[in-house]
């Protein structure tokens, strides 16, 4: 089955719902059984894959400037971290997107909206954030849940550049989405942004303790994940609409 996963990369006709910039990505991925994957996806959605490799990932970033169109950016509300534990599904072949098993933010009133208008798993975190030249250090704890804790230490190595992913290559398959899935109802929402292509870096991890992946439902993950960085991108982000 050859998919399109190029075309969601054009920007959407249309002004977008709301701007955000992305900053300080790190994507962490370990590669996961398919089948594995597809018992915990809602009936409707396929795991999707790589050369039959099936991928979950972990996503600790910044926001900056999140706001809808119509506001300018709010000091102290505006900006926040943000975390994602997410894996790779299509629906019958068609819009390749993600899959997000949990979201979380170090903002209250983040939190509220996301669930309440767009219908997605998030949660309140704890979360720090230092830069120092080449290493950035990363950590966030989520609130409420001593009975499965959800935590990820990070520290790492900033590498060198590997430029915009080309598509067919693992990269662009690991980096470059721009459509969600979102439950709405008894079916399905598709969210869509528009940016940039990644200006991905290698990323070299010098320490990581996380319980992120067991959280969603899976094994503790072996073995050193796949690791890239990308410094920022600049987001429109598109409203919900019903899949089809």
């Amino acid at each position: 089955m050859v998919m399109d996963r190029v075309s969601q990369a054009v920007r959407p006709d249309g002004r977008p719902a709301g701007f955000q910039r992305w900053r300080h990505l790190l994507f962490l991925h370990w590669e996961v059984p398919a089948e594995t994957i597809q018992k915990g996806l809602p009936a409707g959605l396929e795991v999707d894959t790589f050369d039959g490799r099936a991928f979950v990932g972990v996503v600790p970033f910044t926001m900056q400037d999140v706001v809808p169109w119509w506001s300018p950016s709010v000091p102290g509300v505006s900006s926040f971290h943000e975390l994602n534990v997410r894996t790779y599904v299509h629906r019958r072949g068609r819009d390749p997107a993600v899959w997000f098993y949990s979201l979380d933010a170090a903002s209250s009133l983040a939190v509220f909206l996301a669930r309440t208008f767009w219908h997605l798993p998030y949660r309140r975190a704890s979360m720090r954030l230092a830069v120092d030249g080449s290493l950035v250090s990363y950590a966030s704890k989520r609130w409420w849940s001593r009975a499965a804790p959800a935590e990820l230490t990070a520290r790492y190595r900033i590498g060198e550049p590997l430029g915009a992913s080309a598509p067919g290559t693992l990269e662009h398959f690991l980096c470059e989405r721009y459509l969600l899935y979102a439950r709405q109802g008894d079916g399905f929402a598709i969210g869509q942004v528009h940016h940039k292509p990644y200006p991905v870096h290698r990323a070299e991890v010098l320490e990581l303790r996380e319980s992120m992946v067991s959280a969603a439902g899976f094994p503790a993950p072996e073995g050193e994940p796949l690791a890239h960085y990308v410094p920022g991108v600049d987001v429109d982000v598109f409203a919900l609409r019903r899949a089809e």
